[in-house]
């Protein structure tokens, strides 16, 4: 009876594995025979079941949830996809057999040979020509089994993988992403000598010294006399540490089973290893034969670095480093969970562009690759075990069937990451509460890896200063910024406070981004954190079956936007019953990877180079840098006046050292006339980086060198005219300028509760009711009233006849029971015609009054199109902070031109706000041929409710009187 089946391994947590190889840290992919590509596939509905006569094609690595099987994705944040409590599964449990035929090297002859499995999803079970090989758990680590009884070299085997979707390890893969089924990294076979390197551990230290530690087996057990092993680094030799073969007969550690080496040097004029700094060394290990031949090599890249924790700061190289970081899922909207190693440098060159410098691996270890990239590029990471059991996090917490998992899990990742540079903090996993097996497992990296700090937010949520638990850096989730900030200076504070989740980037969101870095800059013991995230997960959908486009879907999408006939799907959207909807796309890219508009916010808030007003003709340039000089960039000096002039000038940036600064004289006699005076410091880089080309911008630190001037009062001019309800006549005009109070609710405000608290004031059906018209020489005086279901606003319209247009000058008694309101403002739309907004204010791109700190003040163009953010769940869109005026015209020069009397929130789209309230996907809004414009006195912050702290109370909309003016003229 096969063995595997006797297991019964998808329903027994206490079995991890069953004739797996130990984890290692030697590479093998390099001399590998790939196996990718396309297998036979059988779908079974249960593990039990039998094999049928038919069977498809799969292409690996990939889910077959995203390869047309019928069995499709589902999204559930907490809740688990089936009622059945750990360990147990529903017996319906789709199982895919993947089979094929592999052609065995004929040169292979002699070799251990080693079957490589990437990632699978969730129970992986091995045959090789119908005999039981081996089993393996843990959907995000490899699992290698040795074949070598199995494989005749020169001949066929027949490899089967059957992959099992729920088990008992599900339970502890409960994260909040997609559910998959299938093997979603890739597949290999390799050979090695039977005398072979078993793993490096590699420890390089900042000041040059490097320690590599080597562990030898045979295949046959016994090792044969005369081995040793040579290393060298960057072609100079490494010195055989003697000592290590005395110790080891001191300690009777001597094993005919497993052989130790130790090789170490000291690097004189070392050049450290940083996110700035991504220095790398070559290192090749061989192990040699007694005859000197060599029966093994091991290459790495080596940086050499120090992490520690000294009191409340964890120090990279000895200096106290602040983590601008995200977390990242692997994600692909085509393939799912299979992400390619373009994919994965495409995301951290476009993170490195944006000034992020770490990346938490959030829930599981990523694949291989993702690390090299990491070491090569420049990112701190937190390494991530694959342990999330949120829906039934107390009960595994402490359940001893499930201890030898945990340790498993964690073991497993840093016995493969610990020689990456890059990984700074080891993390135990994500929402799975805090037991006794979280001890466990912090105990065994504590005593296998102390070169690096360890972090669990669920061991440190009750208590940061907490000394004794399985978290050396307290590491809250959405915590507010006013508790971090007591924490800091209550003087209880004991370990680093760094945010493992902040800043829920659902939809549109972000706000108060520069506030929370603001206070972290400036208060000891803060250190950054993580924004919740960086992918927004909208599979790409074929509308017409409902199913996922895959692979087939390369080309059909652009700038985040769907092609015709495809939406991005999110949770519901494939049919299934229970799931979370849109919560699944709360990243700050869309799935294309195209940037949302917050990710220019974090740019300007983590900028190296920062600008600061010095009186009249000085500024201040810093270098907010931890390690490195502005060296690497290069600058060019742009002034803005409001009366339209734009000027540039080269700028040669100072030698500045990390953390110093220097006054520079401003580089352009500023006009005396001409009022507001803006001065920008566009910076780029100066040749090509491995993450950016010659040229790519890197920030635009501003600031403002001259006050505006107060406008006049208005010069009456002409007639204007009011239909019979009030409103203004304007041939412009299809719809006439009435009182807005109402936003398409973004995701924060309806899973904040926000939104439902303004339907239920009736803001999004206002009555308005006329009251009066008066008219004043040439001026109309309109007062109406806006009623809801809570209370009434009181509007005024003075509407001024003025060369070429008319002013209108606004007032609106907001009662104490709208308390917070959406917007106070006005809306109106055009005749059709305009399609290009041009515009004096804070952009080019999107911006709204808690999240403009990254949009600098300027003259801005671009297409009403462009102007609106496809945010997946259609929402509040495309505004613009801080506009002082801005001209909307056709192709033919025609349109409208707009002045205000003080920078305001704008927006320009194609979309009423109940378009967009009413469409659940893009596909679903057909644009309006003419433009709809709000122009607010007042607009509420984004805020983070959807997962965290709501705007301040300084971003939120007062009740009482507000007043703003604005004119409106012909092109």
């Amino acid at each position: 009876m096969d063995p595997l089946s006797v297991l019964r391994p998808w329903e027994s947590p206490e079995v991890t594995s069953w004739g797996r190889s130990p984890m290692s840290a030697v590479d093998r992919r390099a001399n590998a025979l790939p196996l990718d590509g396309e297998w036979r596939f059988q779908l079974l509905p249960a593990p039990d079941a039998p094999l049928g006569d038919t069977w498809s094609t799969q292409t690996l690595p990939g889910a077959w949830t995203m390869q047309d099987t019928g069995d499709l994705p589902v999204y559930l944040n907490v809740r688990m996809p089936f009622p059945d409590v750990p360990p147990a599964v529903p017996a319906a449990n789709p199982t895919g057999v993947y089979e094929r035929v592999v052609d065995v090297p004929a040169d292979w002859s002699g070799k251990r040979i080693t079957l490589q499995v990437g990632a699978a999803e969730s129970v992986l079970l091995v045959h090789v020509d119908g005999r039981a090989v081996g089993l393996s758990k843990d959907s995000h680590l490899a699992a290698d089994f040795d074949v070598t009884d199995h494989a005749r070299p020169g001949e066929p085997m027949l490899v089967r993988l059957t992959v099992v979707k729920w088990s008992d390890a599900t339970h502890i893969e409960d994260q909040d992403h997609w559910w998959h089924g299938g093997i979603t990294r890739s597949v290999l076979l390799y050979a090695t000598d039977p005398l072979h390197l078993a793993d490096v551990g590699v420890r390089a230290r900042a000041d040059g010294t490097l320690r590599v530690d080597c562990q030898v087996r045979h295949t046959a057990g016994n090792l044969p006399d005369g081995w040793y092993v040579t290393g060298e680094l960057d072609g100079v030799p490494l010195d055989r540490d003697t000592a290590l073969d005395r110790f080891n007969e001191e300690d009777g550690r001597v094993s005919d089973f497993l052989g130790e080496a130790r090789l170490t040097t000291e690097v004189a004029r070392v050049r450290p290893w940083s996110a700035e700094t991504p220095v790398l060394y070559g290192l090749v290990v061989r192990l040699h034969r007694a005859d000197g031949s060599v029966a093994d090599v091991s290459r790495h890249r080596v940086g050499f670095r120090d992490v520690e924790i000294a009191g409340r700061d964890l120090l990279v190289n000895g200096a106290r480093v602040f983590l601008r970081g995200v977390n990242r899922h692997d994600f692909h909207p085509l393939t799912g969970r299979t992400v390619s190693y373009e994919d994965m440098r495409a995301d951290l060159a476009l993170l490195k562009r944006f000034n992020f410098n770490a990346v938490r691996t959030s829930h599981y270890p990523n694949d291989p690759a993702f690390y090299d990239l990491a070491d090569e590029l420049g990112i701190y990471v937190v390494d991530e075990a694959n342990i999330e059991s949120h829906d039934h996090a107390h009960e595994i917490a402490d359940d001893p069937r499930y201890l030898n998992a945990f340790v498993d899990r964690v073991s497993r990742m840093v016995l493969r990451d610990r020689n990456h540079p890059s990984v700074i903090v080891w993390s135990l996993g994500n929402e799975s509460d805090y037991g006794a097996n979280h001890d466990a497992a912090a105990g065994w990296v504590r005593r296998n890896d102390p070169t690096r700090p360890v972090q669990y937010e669920g061991a440190a949520k009750l208590d940061w200063a907490a000394s004794s638990d399985a978290s050396d850096i307290a590491c809250p989730m959405y915590a507010s910024l006013d508790e971090v900030v007591a924490h800091a200076l209550s003087g209880t504070q004991t370990k680093p406070l760094i945010w493992c989740e902040y800043s829920h980037a659902m939809g549109n969101s972000n706000g108060t981004l520069a506030d929370h870095w603001a206070a972290i800059e400036s208060t000891p013991g803060l250190q950054g954190g993580f924004i919740w995230e960086f992918w927004d997960h909208g599979i790409l959908q074929r509308v017409n079956d409902g199913r996922p486009a895959g692979r087939g879907g390369a080309g059909l999408y652009e700038s985040g936007v769907a092609g015709p006939g495809h939406r991005w799907a999110y949770g519901g959207d494939f049919g299934e019953p229970d799931h979370d909807g849109a919560f699944i796309a709360d990243g700050v890219v869309l799935p294309d990877r195209t940037p949302k508009p917050v990710m220019f916010e974090h740019r300007e808030i983590a900028a190296p180079v920062r600008l600061a007003p010095a009186g009249h003709d000085n500024v201040v340039i810093s270098n907010h840098q931890h390690f490195v000089g502005l060296e690497w960039l290069t600058g060019e000096w742009r002034l803005a006046l409001a009366d339209g002039t734009a000027l540039t000038a080269p700028a040669k940036l100072p030698e500045l050292a990390p953390g110093e600064s220097a006054a520079v004289p401003v580089p352009f006699e500023v006009p005396s006339d001409g009022g507001e005076a803006w001065l920008t410091l566009r910076v780029t880089t100066a040749q090509d980086l491995p993450w950016a080309p010659e040229g790519t911008e890197i920030c635009v630190p501003q600031v403002r060198l001259r006050e505006p001037v107060a406008g006049g009062e208005p010069v009456v001019s002409g007639s204007v005219e009011v239909d019979g309800d009030g409103l203004l006549v304007h041939p412009l005009l299809a719809s006439p300028p009435v009182l807005s109070l109402w936003r398409a609710p973004t995701d924060n405000d309806e899973l904040g509760g926000i939104a439902a608290r303004w339907r239920s004031w009736g803001l999004d059906r206002l009555v308005r009711r006329l009251v009066s018209v008066q008219r004043d020489g040439a001026k109309v005086v309109v007062d109406a009233e806006y009623t809801g279901t809570e209370g009434v606003v009181r509007h005024r319209q003075i509407l001024t006849p003025v060369a070429g247009g008319v002013h209108v000058d606004e007032s609106a008694q907001v009662p104490e029971a709208f308390h917070d309101v959406a917007r106070v403002g006005t809306v109106f739309e055009t005749v059709p015609g305009p399609e290009l907004l041009e515009w004096f204010g804070q952009g080019p791109w999107e911006s709204y009054p808690d999240r403009a700190h990254g949009a600098p003040v300027g003259h801005h163009a671009a297409s009403v199109a462009a102007l609106f953010t496809p945010y997946l769940r259609p929402q509040e869109s495309g505004g613009l902070h801080g506009v002082r005026r801005f001209t909307l015209s056709a192709p033919d020069a025609t349109g409208l031109a707009v002045t205000l009397d003080e920078p305001r929130q704008v927006s320009v789209t194609r979309h009423r706000a109940d378009d967009l309230t009413a469409a659940a996907h893009h596909d679903e809004l057909v644009p309006r041929a003419g433009c709809v414009v709000h122009v607010d006195a007042a607009h509420r912050g984004l805020g983070t409710a959807s997962c965290g702290p709501d705007t301040f109370p300084s971003y939120l909309v007062a009740t009482g009187c507000h007043h703003w003016s604005w004119t409106l003229r012909a092109l």
